[in-house]
């Protein structure tokens, strides 16, 4: 033995914490607002205050876009029971288990109270995806020759394509679309972007609502899940129940300000466009914006000669 275990056989798999992917992007996003915080020092007077708001308002709405395609928080349920632990025995435990509904699929938890019970760490955090490309029932089977605990294969077993709460295909395609409408909103928000860097502040203002509406769509879309009614998942004496998650209400409010932010600069273009082009720090001189000259030259030799 070293330090408790054989050193020489595989090890007790470990829960994952975070998802690479997610870290991946936000990264990318912090790496991006870092480097414009170091050109901020070169910005002089209140438009460093304006840059700074519309620089960082900007990037947060694009890596939340980017990041809820990873996330597995869009639906959520949490039980605490006694439950059998492995199948054909009658030894129970005390967990909580947890169900994360996301685009790309499905995660089951096990976690023990306490942990360390029978002899054994019970700490698991297993996904089962169903995105297109990918065989939902493969990895399901794969976590039978593994031999998962019987509450994760049980609660897995709710979304197979076998079982008969017919679930799978509506989950499936409403994570399919909603994903689909997210990429098109990031797609939108790149362009309004371009167009408040042109400038051309009021199709910015337009694209961003463009945006809003995307992220509207991708939440209707997955709402439609709701349609079908789910399964009771019973487990020992409890029923676990599943509500929408912290990805669903970030991407609603993020929809929502969006088309807070949209109206209100196609509001003040019509209303208060020089208070806008000092927002996006565009304001010019009467003389410029008028094109007039404040003084005139007259050459007096053309005058004399009536020229």
């Amino acid at each position: 033995l070293f330090d408790g275990v054989y050193p020489f056989y595989p090890q007790q798999r470990k829960a994952a914490v975070f998802d690479i992917s997610t870290i991946i992007v936000i990264v990318v996003f912090l790496t991006l607002a870092c480097s414009f915080l170091l050109i901020i020092p070169g910005i002089r007077g209140r438009a460093r205050l304006y840059w700074t708001l519309r620089v960082l308002l900007s990037l947060f709405v694009g890596v939340v876009i980017v990041v809820v395609q990873f996330t597995r928080d869009w639906e959520t349920g949490w039980v605490q029971a006694n439950t059998s632990y492995k199948s054909f025995s009658h030894v129970q435990v005390n967990a909580d288990i947890g169900l994360h509904i996301g685009l790309a699929g499905v995660n089951v938890t096990l976690r023990g109270n306490p942990v360390e019970q029978i002899n054994e760490t019970i700490n698991y955090n297993e996904h089962f995806p169903w995105n297109f490309g990918v065989d939902y029932d493969r990895s399901y089977s794969e976590g039978l020759q593994k031999g998962l605990p019987s509450p994760i294969l049980y609660v897995a077993e709710k979304f197979s394509t076998q079982s008969p709460c017919a679930v799978h295909r509506q989950y499936r395609i409403a994570s399919h679309y909603a994903s689909a409408m997210l990429w098109v909103a990031f797609c939108t928000w790149v362009i309004s972007n371009i167009l408040f860097s042109m400038p051309v502040l009021i199709y910015g203002g337009y694209m961003l609502l463009v945006t809003g509406a995307f992220m509207m769509f991708s939440l209707l879309s997955f709402s439609t899940v709701r349609n079908t009614p789910m399964c009771l998942i019973q487990i020992g004496t409890r029923t676990l129940h599943v509500a929408y998650g912290g990805s669903f209400w970030l991407m609603l409010a993020i929809g929502l300000l969006c088309f807070v932010v949209g109206i209100t600069i196609v509001a003040m273009h019509y209303l208060s466009l020089d208070l806008l082009k000092t927002f996006f720090d565009l304001r010019e001189d009467k003389a410029e914006e008028y094109q007039e000259m404040p003084e005139v030259f007259i050459n007096p030799h053309f005058v004399s000669k009536g020229l």
